[in-house]
């Protein structure tokens, strides 16, 4: 018997006026998995995301999500239904504490009320290793505001997860100290997608790749693979990868 993807899309595309930035777009994530996403700058990695998380609609091609269509529905449902992301350019909310930003996750993505969100997002920040939950977000180090949009993300409860250029403006232990977060998440069973332009993060977190570059896949399968791959390599690695 065949196992039904957690995700799935089926030549995905969108348009921007005359720009095709999703192509023909095929892809499945299993799960549990850890799966990368990567390539040059405007390859179309973002457009994925929120295309799956509900941000902006598909001009074509289908979404489904445990076996089901979902390109049709808003955003907050995809939520509901277990598809949540983080954004790359980290935007907390301004004179709220980690833990209170947290908060907002568990208050609606699952509709929990005060006394649950709060347990919700303690839980949280012990899972994430985020000591310093009862600062204001304006006094956190970039590593902390980066676990606070994991973690509010977290506390929709999701089956899938996107990280968006998490690691992004972290030192050498800051993304160490994430990878191990990141794994943390795959052992509670939630499926990742990383979106990511640090080779070495890729090469230690994924399990498998797809690269993109005008918005289609030129090469897809274990980091190994692709990093070998002469499409690859001329299109975004560069020859001394």
């Amino acid at each position: 018997m065949q196992t039904v993807p957690l995700l799935e899309t089926r030549n995905l595309e969108r348009r921007f006026g005359g720009l095709l930035a999703v192509k023909d777009l095929s892809f499945s994530v299993g799960r549990g998995e850890i799966l990368g996403i990567i390539g040059p700058n405007g390859a179309g990695k973002t457009t994925v995301i929120n295309l799956v998380a509900g941000i902006i609609p598909p001009t074509g091609g289908q979404i489904l999500f445990k076996g089901q269509r979902v390109d049709h529905l808003p955003a907050h449902a995809r939520s509901h239904l277990g598809i949540a992301r983080t954004f790359q350019n980290v935007r907390p909310l301004e004179d709220f504490t980690a833990l209170e930003n947290i908060m907002v996750g568990a208050l609606f993505g699952r509709g929990q009320n005060l006394a649950q969100a709060r347990a919700t997002a303690l839980e949280i920040c012990e899972l994430i290793d985020l000591p310093h939950y009862d600062r204001p977000v304006d006094n956190l180090t970039v590593l902390d505001l980066k676990k606070v949009e994991i973690g509010r993300a977290l506390a929709a409860q999701p089956d899938l997860l996107f990280l968006d250029e998490l690691m992004a403006g972290l030192n050498a232990d800051e993304t160490r100290e994430m990878i191990a977060v990141v794994r943390q998440l795959q052992r509670r069973e939630i499926t990742i997608v990383v979106v990511e332009h640090i080779m070495a993060v890729v090469k230690e977190l994924t399990e498998r790749c797809i690269v993109l570059d005008g918005g289609t896949i030129i090469a897809q399968g274990s980091y190994a693979e692709v990093a070998a791959n002469e499409r690859v390599i001329e299109a975004y690695l560069g020859k001394e990868a």
